[in-house]
């Protein structure tokens, strides 16, 4: 019988195991294909650098990163734009969502269950259906074309105190005992805050920072609408696409594989880091709403 369970669950092992490495391969299979076109050289006379039939390089090359890298292209300027976008709102929108959701988990005040519900039923449009409103609110106070970088963070974190769920049910979960007999012992709320909820809540200061991080460095929508015509204010997103749409697409594939690998390399370098109290905030804040 024993013999019997331990062939059934080896068994079960080696397809699960093989599924996953299937599962796997497809998944990675575009990342890998993305990072050998970067390595193939866009010199006509060395190899075509347009769209080809073939996977792996047939003459390895650094030529797509010394391009970015060179006074030829704004790649440097568009990356940098991304990054100061990307770290402003993690900081002020980490912060923002901390606050509101650490004030509806512990205080108790009129209009607390309304705001919650009408900031949850909001939450439900599509921003996309304030895109007009917002360019527009952003062009009376010059925060579009040149001044894109500053009005994409301020839209970024003007409703980020929307986005309390996870957060919130993490709070939940710490004891409201811990909080009670610091008050007791003369605590402000605000040193409860940071002296004693924010240490034991790593895992979620980590996971609402990466969210917050990953939607302005992905972001293309909106920030061509705002940064439009201006290229000095695109971020990453935005200008490879138009450098592709306004140049050769042909010429401009291998370089456009090399920009995607630079800009995949922060948020892979992130998750790899912190992945374990990434996983730890998800599970954390969603035991309790």
């Amino acid at each position: 019988m024993n013999k019997s369970y331990k062939k059934k669950q080896a068994r079960s092992n080696f397809i699960a195991h093989v599924t996953l490495i299937i599962i796997s391969i497809i998944w990675l299979f575009p990342f890998v294909g993305l990072l050998l076109q970067s390595f193939r050289s866009y010199d006509p006379k060395v190899e075509y650098g347009g769209m080809v039939d073939y996977l792996i390089p047939k003459h390895f090359s650094l030529d797509n990163y010394r391009f970015l890298f060179s006074g030829e292209t704004n790649f440097l300027r568009w990356y940098l734009n991304t990054i100061i976008i990307a770290v402003c709102v993690a900081i002020f929108q980490t912060i923002i969502v901390l606050c509101v959701s650490y004030a509806l988990s512990r205080m108790r005040f009129t209009g607390r269950t309304f705001l919650m519900r009408f900031w949850l039923i909001l939450g439900m449009f599509p921003g996309f259906l304030t895109m007009i409103c917002l360019y527009f609110l952003l062009k009376q106070f010059g925060l579009t074309q040149a001044g894109a970088v500053p009005g994409l963070i301020l839209v970024s974190v003007a409703s980020s105190g929307m986005g309390y769920y996870v957060c919130k049910g993490y709070f939940d979960t710490i004891p409201k005992a811990l909080d009670e007999a610091a008050r007791i012992d003369g605590a402000t709320r605000a040193r409860v805050f940071f002296t004693m909820t924010l240490p034991m809540s790593k895992p979620i200061i980590i996971y609402t920072a990466l969210v917050a991080f990953m939607a302005p460095w992905c972001d293309y929508v909106f920030a061509s609408y705002v940064a439009f015509g201006h290229d000095e204010s695109y971020n990453v997103a935005v200008a490879m696409t138009r450098w592709v749409w306004t140049n050769d697409y042909q010429g401009y594939f291998t370089r456009f594989c090399a920009g995607g690998i630079l800009v995949a390399i922060p948020v892979t370098v992130l998750f790899m880091c912190l992945q374990k109290y990434y996983v730890e905030g998800v599970t954390g804040g969603a035991v309790k709403g």
